[in-house]
């Protein structure tokens, strides 16, 4: 199997992986204290608005819906997961798949909330960081419990994942 076939069949399997313990950990928080998680059918909303040259809201929420938001978010959710695997893994090589430690996952969770403070939350007229909502640190607070958990989800799955990978 070529290095690229595998590349790609790790960044997939992995990033999948990692998005769906980041979901059954929003999940889990919902349900054990009412935590309501990030509206998938806003995300595909700004996506949308954007892809017509609309890329900040005063509102998400008031803007006009978009026809299918709800999958185009949910699919965007999972192909960001994805690319941000792959990323992993362009900078740690496949050699971190075949052999997966937390750092490089936990750090790459981390990072990874620079782009809802930076571009979600701004584009969906919540400010750099959450700073127009009612409680931003504890909206702050969220969005870095939730990308430390797709980290620990990174790991998990590439876990799970090393076990497929051929040597």
């Amino acid at each position: 199997m070529s290095i690229d076939l595998v590349f790609v069949m790790a960044a997939l399997l992995i990033g999948v992986g990692a998005t769906l313990f980041m979901d059954l950990w929003a999940a889990l928080l919902k349900r054990l204290l009412g935590v309501q998680p990030l509206n998938y059918a806003f995300v595909g909303r700004w996506i949308g608005h954007a892809w017509l040259g609309r890329f900040s809201h005063e509102s998400i929420a008031a803007a006009p819906a978009i026809r299918g938001e709800a999958a185009l978010g949910w699919f965007a959710h999972y192909a960001i997961g994805v690319i941000f695997t792959a990323l992993l893994l362009a900078i740690w090589g496949i050699d971190w798949a075949r052999n997966p430690t937390p750092g490089p996952a936990l750090f790459v969770g981390i990072a990874t909330v620079a782009a809802p403070f930076l571009i979600l939350q701004p584009g969906m007229g919540l400010g750099i960081a959450a700073r127009k909502t009612p409680q931003p640190n504890i909206s702050r607070f969220r969005s870095l419990a939730t990308h430390v958990s797709f980290g620990l989800g990174l790991y998990a799955a590439a876990l799970i994942v090393a076990t497929l990978l051929p040597a």
